[in-house]
């Protein structure tokens, strides 16, 4: 995995046979308190390696454009307009700056239903932000989510209820427990294998670390926390890489063990 090429809005990096382009869409502040622990309980202290910005955490939202050239997949879209907040919405700007057309994309996979992953396919002024859009692949539980705004949208979902492949060099992997339709996307090229995940990890500077501390917004704690720690064991094997939507933009890194936790190595200095 090689950065090739980098913006304000983007990063693009060399991944054997692919291309994969980290997209920045912003970032939101959320309260310490989001953070749980076994217990569900808030936590008592947050250690110090944690950043705070205005007595909140700061977490990056990014989307992922994948191509080997010919056919390509973006992952995950923003929040458009309905976050009602400037820091927010930026994909648009970011797919521009990276010189990928919109007019091009026919594939989206949703890593789950929350609205600053799925709510950039509908543009700020209410029109389709994909004009060629054929597939929206999503977590089977979490396929309800289009209605409303998104019902355009709803005749092109393609319900993921198992591990399945959505060309020769990505794969759905259902990894429930933050929502019920919680879906990893397994990104294979010639070099190696790239987890692109949604809410398996918030806080980078903590949950790596400490995998066992969860999130209050996780629907089912328990089962997020056993989602968390069986992907970051395969992400430790070599020639594994992770792309998080909320790990620090870019947001593209390698994992390694350490102690009774896990090391974060980013692959290219932050943006934005």
């Amino acid at each position: 995995m090689r950065l090739i090429s980098s913006g304000r809005h983007h990063a693009t990096f060399a991944f054997g046979d692919l291309q994969v382009v980290s997209l920045r869409d912003g970032y939101i502040d959320m309260p310490p308190t989001r953070l749980r622990d076994e217990e569900g309980r808030p936590l008592d202290e947050l250690p110090a390696a944690v950043p705070l910005a205005d007595d909140n955490l700061r977490l990056s939202v990014n989307a992922f454009f994948v191509t080997d050239g010919t056919r390509s997949v973006l992952i995950d879209t923003g929040a458009s307009d309905v976050w009602h907040d400037p820091t927010m919405g930026l994909i648009y700007d970011a797919l521009d700056e990276a010189g990928i057309d919109r007019a091009q994309v026919t594939d989206v996979a949703i890593t789950h239903k929350h609205e600053d992953h799925v709510s950039g396919l509908i543009a700020p002024n209410g029109s389709e932000a994909f004009t060629a859009l054929e597939r929206v692949w999503i977590g089977a539980g979490d396929a309800s989510v289009f209605t409303g705004r998104l019902e355009p949208i709803r005749d092109r979902v393609v319900p993921v209820s198992e591990t399945v492949a959505i060309n020769e060099w990505a794969t759905a992997v259902p990894a429930p427990g933050h929502t019920p339709g919680h879906t990893v996307y397994d990104i294979r090229s010639s070099t190696g294998h790239l987890l692109v995940w949604g809410d398996t990890v918030h806080v980078p500077t903590l949950q790596f670390e400490q995998p066992n501390v969860s999130w209050e917004l996780d629907g089912d704690q328990s089962q997020a926390r056993a989602a968390r720690g069986a992907l970051l064991d395969q992400l430790a094997r070599p020639h594994h890489y992770v792309a998080g939507a909320h790990l620090d933009s870019p947001g593209i890194a390698r994992v390694t063990p350490s102690g009774d936790g896990y090391a974060l190595e980013y692959l290219a200095p932050p943006i934005g």
